[in-house]
C-alpha cells in the first residue's frame, strides 16, 4: 500500500468484513463462493492488502446480513484507491475557484479519457500490476468532477501541440481523446489553448505547471516530474509560476484558433 492513510482504511474494512463473516458462520472460501470471488480474494481483502470493489462489498453486505453497514464502506474504499499525492490534489482542485494548467509531455490529466489514462499508466516503467493501473486510472478520473461543479470555477488549460500527436494508447485512442479535448473545449467555463512548436519564445521550457486560486485570493501551484509532487506555497515562487503562465497564454493559440487547431489535426488522424 502507498500510504499509511489509506492502509488504516483497508486493514479496518478488512476487520470488519471478517467480523461479519465469521458472525455468518463463513469461511473464506464459502464467503468467496457466495459471491463470485476466490477464497484468495477474501483472504487478501481482509489482511488488507487488496481493494474491494464495490461489487464486493454490496454481495457481502448482503450474504453476511450487515444490512447496509459492509456497503456503507464503499466511499472510504474508494477514497482510499487512489494515491495520497492525487488525494491531496483533488481536494485542493475541489476548493479551488481557479484552475490554470500547462501540460507539455501529455494530455493533461484532467482532460484526459479513460483510455488514454489507461495507456500512460501502462507505458510506466518499472511497470505498474493492473490492479495499480486500475486505482491510478480511477483516481484521475475522480478528479475530472470538478467541470460538474456549481459554481462553476474557471479553467484554463494550455496543451502542447506535441501532446496533440503523440499516440498514447493507439491512435484510436488518440482520436478519442482530441474529440474529447474539442468537447471539453467548448464548456463555457473552460478555455483551452494550443502552444504551437514553432513558437521560438517559449515561456514554458521548465515543464509543466499547475496554479490554483482560492476565495480570498490565496494561490498555489503545483509541479510533478517523474515520481515526485510538490505543492508550491511560497509567494514568490508562486508569482514566478503566474508570470510564467500567463507568458505561456499569450504566446499560445486563442482558444477559437485551438479548438480550429485541433479539429484539423483529428481529421489527419482520420
Amino acid at each position: 500500500m502507498e500510504d499509511e492513510e489509506a492502509a488504516a482504511v483497508l486493514k479496518a474494512v478488512g476487520r470488519q468484513i471478517k467480523l461479519w463473516r465469521e458472525a455468518a458462520g463463513l469461511k473464506q472460501t464459502e464467503l468467496g463462493d457466495a459471491i463470485g470471488y476466490g477464497g484468495d480474494m477474501v483472504s487478501a481483502v481482509e489482511r488488507g492488502t487488496r481493494i474491494p470493489k464495490p461489487d464486493f462489498l454490496d454481495k457481502t453486505d448482503e450474504v453476511t446480513g450487515a444490512g447496509g453497514k459492509v456497503s456503507a464502506m464503499k466511499k472510504d474504499v474508494e477514497e482510499a484507491r487512489y494515491p495520497k499525492k492525487v488525494r491531496d490534489l483533488a481536494k485542493l482542485e475541489d476548493d479551488a475557484v481557479d484552475l490554470g494548467a500547462y501540460a507539455s509531455h501529455h494530455i493533461h490529466g484532467l482532460l484526459q479519457t479513460p483510455e488514454y489514462a489507461r495507456g500512460l499508466y501502462a507505458m510506466r516503467r518499472p511497470p505498474y500490476t493492473e490492479d495499480e493501473i486500475d486505482r491510478h486510472v480511477a483516481a484521475r478520473l475522480a478528479r475530472k468532477s470538478i467541470f460538474e461543479r456549481t459554481p462553476h470555477p474557471q479553467i484554463t488549460f494550455v496543451q502542447e501541440e506535441v501532446t496533440l500527436r503523440r499516440p498514447i494508447g493507439g491512435r484510436m485512442v488518440l482520436r478519442r481523446q482530441l474529440e474529447h479535448l474539442l468537447e471539453i473545449g467548448k464548456l463555457r467555463h473552460v478555455a483551452l489553448q494550443v502552444m504551437p512548436t514553432d513558437r521560438e519564445d517559449h515561456a514554458g521550457m521548465g515543464g509543466s505547471l499547475q496554479l490554483l486560486k482560492f476565495t480570498g485570493g490565496k494561490t498555489l501551484g503545483h509541479l510533478e516530474v517523474q515520481f515526485l509532487s510538490r505543492l508550491i506555497t511560497e509567494p514568490r515562487e508562486v508569482q514566478t509560476l503566474e508570470m510564467n503562465y500567463g507568458m505561456i497564454r499569450a504566446q499560445a493559440l486563442t482558444p477559437q484558433e485551438s479548438l480550429a487547431y485541433i479539429e484539423k489535426v483529428l481529421e489527419w488522424e482520420t
